[in-house]
Parts: structure tokens; C-alpha cells; sequence
């Protein structure tokens, strides 16, 4: 079993990680092995964040409105307090980061996180009666 129920959080954290390794592959053939070390970590750190807020939203078992609000400022809380430690984290031990492949990388995982809401939740059935 899946530790994430929602099928567009699903979905979106695999374009995530294809999106970051496909642009750490790029940036280590054009620049050099440090730079795509960056855009791997900058990938990353929007990947963890994002999975860990889509753990907490998929364990919601409420159905008021109210829970469900409180469950998404939690997990966006989670989220945010994430990515401050990580990107805290590889300034201070990676000496050699390449901030521009860093960032770049980064901002470009968060744009795709936020494409959940275009992905449906339904799957089609398959066979038709």
C-alpha cells in the first residue's frame, strides 16, 4: 500500500523526481559533476517537502470543513519548515554548490508540485458496460 493516497500528489512527486534527475543529468553533461550535484539536492529538497505534505494530507480522515483546512495549514507548515532546514542544510555543508543549478532546479520542482490541481483524481474505467 501506498503511503500516499491522493493519486494527483501521487503523480505530481513522480514528475518531481524526473523532472530533477532529468535536469541534474543535463547540468552535469553542459556544466560539470558539482552542478548537477546542486540541481540534484535543489530537486530534492522540493521532493522531500513535498512528499512529507502529501503523507500528512493523505492520512486526513475528517470531513469537515474545518479539519480539512486545519490538515492542509499542517501540512503546508511541515512543508515550509522542510524546506528552510534543507536548503539551510546545503548551503551550510556543501561548500561547492552551484546556487544558480541549486535554485534553479528548485523553483522549477515547486512550479510542477503546484500542477496537482490540473491532475484529475478519478482513473477511467476501464472496461464498459
Amino acid at each position: 500500500m501506498s503511503w500516499i493516497e491522493n493519486r494527483p500528489l501521487r503523480i505530481i512527486l513522480r514528475w518531481q523526481l524526473l523532472v530533477t534527475i532529468v535536469i541534474a543529468i543535463a547540468v552535469g553533461l553542459l556544466v560539470d559533476l558539482q552542478s548537477a550535484i546542486s540541481a540534484f539536492l535543489g530537486g530534492s529538497v522540493s521532493f522531500v517537502s513535498s512528499a512529507a505534505f502529501a503523507i500528512i494530507v493523505s492520512r486526513h480522515k475528517g470531513y469537515s470543513a474545518s479539519e480539512t483546512i486545519r490538515t492542509a495549514l499542517r501540512a503546508e507548515a511541515v512543508k515550509i519548515i522542510l524546506i528552510i532546514m534543507m536548503l539551510w542544510l546545503v548551503f551550510r555543508f556543501y561548500e561547492d554548490v552551484n546556487a544558480f543549478a541549486f535554485i534553479g532546479t528548485f523553483v522549477i520542482t515547486v512550479i510542477v508540485h503546484s500542477m496537482a490541481l490540473f491532475v484529475s483524481d478519478h482513473t477511467k474505467n476501464k472496461i464498459n458496460n
